[in-house]
């Protein structure tokens, strides 16, 4: 698998999931930066999830990760920065489809709403895929406009 940069970022509620998945990436040759949170002590996700989306969007990471209990928030957070395209994922079919038909640069994941293996097999399909472009490549130069 290609190696990738990689922003990762979480609240309290996906804490657990994160510190997992950093490692894995690690094991994987990925380069790794790490937003926080630093523990699972009670936090706002928008303070860990902005810096991720901000620093993808910048160029300064080709891809990022968030997680929370269910990650709707923090694909919420993410997409308000211009330039992500974040989605929520539960399995790996809709992270296939995620990449391959959205270009997606965030990937979002709910610690509350599937398990860790899943979440790594979602991680592992989702850096694997490549965008298809074709008839996709004009939907997302649509959701790019201003």
């Amino acid at each position: 698998m290609k190696t990738f940069t990689i922003a990762i970022g979480s609240d309290h509620a996906g804490y657990k999931y994160k510190e997992a998945i950093k490692a894995w990436l690690l094991s994987e040759g990925h380069t790794v930066r790490d937003f926080g949170t630093n523990s699972d002590a009670a936090c706002d996700y928008p303070d860990f999830i902005r810096p991720v989306a901000q620093a993808v969007a910048r160029g300064q990471f080709e891809r990022g990760i968030v997680i929370g209990g269910s990650g709707n928030g923090e694909a919420i957070v993410a997409n308000r920065i211009p330039g992500i395209r974040c989605g929520l994922c539960w399995t790996e079919q809709v992270a296939l489809w995620n990449r391959s038909h959205n270009d997606a640069n965030c990937l979002s994941l709910g610690e509350r709403t599937i398990s860790l293996e899943q979440a790594l097999a979602i991680a592992r399909v989702w850096l694997a895929t490549e965008f298809e472009g074709g008839r996709h490549l004009t939907r997302i130069r649509k959701i790019d406009q201003p």
